[in-house]
């Protein structure tokens, strides 16, 4: 990259706020290379090459490769953790993560994939995983056991990872709409046990 064309990309944004956008650069280019369909190709170069920016502005933001990958993963666990928390319904929340996950594959392989690959994920999973299982035990409201609903909750996150790793390896031949009404059915039948639902897959 040039003088010139460095110049050119920062021109007219305030000092204060550059480095920011080049972390936010860089955190983009990470969920691209770490979400990658032929597997994790992460290098402090490649990062670099994927942003536009040089080793320098790396080591602005990021101590190290494993810092900086951390920060990718916890960019998509945040992202996804805030599209579950807006929706107000089963449907709503399936579909929002749908959209959010499998639409783009490459955050649904961050999420789900690279854990499984990166070594310096495993804790970052770990420490994850009882956010997501606590924001669904609070939306299982007609379960009044605090214990059956968090066992509950613990069951659905479960099945749902499964799912939603089946579906992102290419594994499920369902199609969309009935992976989304599986994905709900799931939910509601731990939401609603032993209740018919005879407009689950109705809109």
């Amino acid at each position: 990259m040039t003088s010139g064309q460095r110049r050119g990309r920062w021109s007219g944004i305030p000092l204060e706020d550059r480095q920011a956008r080049r972390r936010d650069a860089l955190v983009d280019a990470g969920i691209e290379l770490l979400g990658d369909k032929g597997g994790p190709a992460v290098t402090v170069r490649a990062v670099c090459r994927t942003a536009g920016l040089t080793e320098r502005y790396f080591y602005e933001s990021f101590s190290d490769r494993d810092d900086y990958v951390r920060a990718v993963y916890d960019e998509v666990c945040t992202k996804a953790m805030a599209t579950l928390m807006s929706a107000s319904t089963p449907r709503e929340a399936v579909e929002r993560f749908v959209a959010l996950m499998v639409d783009d594959p490459v955050r649904g392989r961050v999420l789900l994939l690279a854990p499984e690959v990166e070594p310096v994920l495993t804790r970052s999973g770990a420490e994850w995983m009882p956010n997501f299982i606590d924001l669904l035990q609070r939306k299982l409201t007609t379960i009044t056991d605090p214990v059956v609903q968090h066992m509950a909750a613990i069951s659905l996150i479960g099945g749902l990872t499964a799912l939603f790793t089946a579906y992102l390896d290419g594994r499920l031949t369902a199609t969309r709409e009935q992976f989304i009404d599986y994905c709900v059915e799931m939910l509601m039948s731990r939401a609603t046990p032993g209740q018919p639902r005879p407009g689950d897959h109705t809109r």
